[in-house]
């Protein structure tokens, strides 16, 4: 007897993702395409910020950065916090964070030319 490569017996086509799970990957994708947005996404990875440090940090005018912001959580990619009279950002999830690092060492892979791997 020969193992099935597929055990539940469908067919591919007919396990792709639902319609608005695409809609929302897109989304999430299109809301990554801008660089300061990606830029702020990288740090809201690696920590929580306010406005003006993230402005500070990178280089980018206060107003853009809270447009940028206010973008990033209508998407649902940061969630906020107040802290005092201040509200800092951070990603919001794992899944966030890890789409962020998988989106950047890819990168990597085409700027430097390192061999790719699975």
């Amino acid at each position: 007897m020969y193992a099935r490569d597929n055990e539940s017996g469908a067919n591919p086509l007919q396990e792709q993702p639902a319609a608005d799970r695409v809609n929302a990957a897109v989304d999430a994708f299109r809301m990554l395409s801008d660089a300061t947005r990606l830029r702020l996404m990288w740090l809201l990875s690696h920590g929580e910020y306010d406005v003006g440090s993230l402005a500070e940090t990178i280089a980018v005018a206060r107003p853009l950065v809270s447009q940028h912001l206010a973008k990033l959580r209508l998407a649902g990619l940061v969630h906020t916090r107040r802290d005092g009279r201040r509200v800092v950002y951070r990603a919001r999830d794992a899944h966030v964070r890890a789409l962020i690092a998988e989106a950047l060492f890819h990168a990597d892979h085409e700027v430097t030319g390192t061999p790719r791997h699975d």
